[in-house]
């Protein structure tokens, strides 16, 4: 309970706080994209708590930035700021051993996020996944939210070329 509590309170002020740039974004998307009829989201089905299936929207845009139409996810309850990586429900990792990960919502970012997400082997991700799903509590949470941003950053400036002066 304090967990929701604190991904709704959370979830609500950071909408709040980032509703101008999820505005810019979306008209940037919308403007940029070339294809009229596709809009500014894309739509990927994904297996939330207890499996149960949802549509999750992210913008067309190759950025973190493309996560912020999650936060509306967080707020409705069917991801939380931190829990692991949302899959579809046919993925592999959704059965058997890996059906633990399905006890908690899906989050908008988690340990793989922070330890070097497409740069770790699946088996490493599926790892942290489920070690966060056995052992999470708030003050996890709080640790990889104050870590997320910095990991973002970090991976946008390593993609990007180097400046010659």
């Amino acid at each position: 309970m304090p967990k929701r509590v604190f991904d709704l309170l959370g979830g609500l002020a950071l909408l709040l706080l980032l509703a101008p740039l999820l505005g810019v974004v979306a008209l940037s998307v919308a403007l940029g994209s070339g294809a009229p009829g596709r809009g500014v989201l894309r739509r990927r089905t994904v297996a939330g708590l207890e499996g149960r299936v949802f549509t999750m929207l992210t913008f067309r845009t190759r950025s973190p930035l493309a996560a912020l139409p999650l936060l509306l996810h967080v707020v409705t309850g069917r991801m939380s700021l931190v829990g692991p990586c949302p899959l579809t429900p046919g993925h592999r990792e959704c059965a058997g051993e890996g059906r633990r990960r399905l006890s908690v919502r899906p989050g908008l970012t988690g340990p793989w996020q922070i330890s070097g997400r497409s740069d770790l082997p699946w088996e490493e991700r599926e790892l942290l996944d489920l070690h966060y799903v056995d052992h999470h509590w708030l003050g996890t949470d709080l640790l990889i939210l104050a870590r997320t941003l910095p990991a973002v950053r970090r991976r946008r400036a390593a993609s990007r070329p180097a400046r010659v002066a």
